[in-house]
Formats: structure tokens, sequence, C-alpha cells
């Protein structure tokens, strides 16, 4: 019966990497050729190969681990939903010229409560539209990355609508308000305070470059109010906007959360 023969020679060198052919094994004597079954393995250098691949197979079990505990970044979604909504509603009022638009805005004679919020998506022309969507942007998708997309649609909401009503209540009732620059406003206070600490890098930071960044967005963002035929900048959603995203994130912060699963930031952070 035929056995299988293991050939014992000098290691090969890199350059000779072909298997030796059959008949060259057949024309060697039979003394250079000894049974693979004779070939024994000592239980050390055994015990040191199960020790190899058990560490090895531990190793890759961690990394597995590791690597479904690593942090998933938001996608940044609601954001573009929320442009898409007010590029929308102005190519519906200003292109298609639909006149049930005009219902979206805030009228301070006679309000209705949904203006409140509708009006945040209402524009008066391009211009308006284009400097209010640029801030929304940036801000918009700072807040949602750092607490998501529904804290970024409540902020839009709140702070808008929180900017119409004060406006609602201080301006005259022959006054029209839309515009989302009192949203524009919030998120960018919440934008800064939710990334705040005590570092005194933060601080320095926030303190120079605060005032150029307010200046600029003063000057873009428009919260325009209608007084008989002129159009005015709202200055006043400026403002209540801005106080209302303080005292938002100052509420949230407020809320105690029982443990680490119950506080979308600390899973966030894990």
């Amino acid at each position: 019966m035929a056995q299988q023969l293991l050939l014992l020679l000098p290691a090969p060198s890199r350059t000779f990497l072909k298997p030796l052919p059959s008949p060259f094994l057949s024309s060697l004597p039979r003394r250079h050729l000894v049974p693979v079954s004779a070939v024994r393995v000592a239980p050390a250098v055994r015990r040191g190969l199960l020790r190899y691949a058990t560490k090895r197979s531990g190793l890759v079990e961690e990394l597995e681990i590791a690597k479904d505990k690593q942090p998933r970044s938001r996608r940044a979604n609601g954001i573009f939903w929320i442009l898409l909504l007010n590029f929308g509603i102005y190519v519906a009022d200003h292109l298609f010229q639909i006149r049930q638009i005009k219902s979206l805005y805030l009228y301070h004679a006679f309000p209705t409560w949904f203006q409140f919020v509708t009006s945040t998506f209402c524009h008066a022309n391009w211009n308006h539209l284009s400097s209010n969507l640029f801030f929304v942007y940036i801000f918009g998708k700072l807040v949602e990355e750092e607490e998501g997309n529904f804290a970024l649609w409540m902020s839009y909401i709140l702070t808008g609508a929180g900017a119409n009503l004060i406006s609602w209540l201080v301006l005259p009732t022959s006054s029209v308000s839309l515009g989302a620059s009192g949203a524009v406003f919030g998120l960018f206070t919440i934008s800064v305070l939710v990334k705040m600490s005590l570092d005194w890098r933060k601080i320095l930071e926030v303190l120079i470059l605060g005032q150029f960044v307010v200046d600029k967005v003063m000057e873009a963002a428009r919260a325009t109010t209608i007084t008989g035929q002129s159009f005015q900048v709202n200055n006043i959603a400026h403002v209540s906007g801005a106080l209302i995203g303080a005292a938002l994130v100052f509420l949230v912060s407020r809320i105690p959360f029982s443990s680490n699963d119950d506080n979308p930031k600390a899973t966030k952070r894990e």
C-alpha cells in the first residue's frame, strides 16, 4: 500500500517557490524520505500553538466588540427637510402664486394660532429667503449633530414661534410678520451653549468671536415685518429668538435623568 512520504531537505530559498515534481521524489533514495505519520509535534510546541490560537481568537473578539461600541455620528437629515420646506413654500408663494400661502403669514390684527409657526417658513423675497436659509443650515446642522433630529425641529419651532409671539405683543396691529431669523438666532444660541464648558479657551473664543458672529448674523438674517406698504427688519424677533434659545438650553439642562440609558447625550458619548 502506498504511503505518503515527506522530504527532509534544507529550507528552500525565496526564489524556489514551485513544488518539486513527482519524478524527482521517486528518484530520491528511500533514506531521505520519512513518513508524515512519523513527524510528531512536541507537547510544548503544541501548547504554544494552542495558546497563540486562543489569544488570537480573543483579540479578534475584542476588536469586534470595540467596533460595535464605537460612537456612530448622527447623520444630519432634519435640517435638509427644514430647508426644503422653506424653499417649497417660497416657490408656491412667489413662483406659482398660490393665494392660500398668504394665510400662513402672521397677521398681527387677527392672528390664527398656527400662523405663529407657519410664518417662520415664509419669506418676502429671494434675498430674504437665501440669507436666512444660509444661517439656518449652519446653526441647524450643528444643533442636529449635537442633539439629534427631534431637538432640531423643536428648537426651530419653539424659538421661531416664541419670537413671533413676542413680536405680536410688541409691534403695531397693522404689522404682518414672516421670516425664519427668530429661529436662526435661537439655533445660533443653542449651538453655542450646548458646546460651552468652563474651559477658559472656549470662553475666550466666545468672547472674541461672539460679537463678530452676531454682527454678521444681524446683518444678513432678516425677520421681516410688513408695516403698511414697507418692509422693516424685525429686531425684536432676533433678540427674542436668542433669549428663548438660551431659556430652552437652561430648562433642558435642569431635567433630571435617572440613568445614563435615559440620557441621550450620555448614550451618544459612551
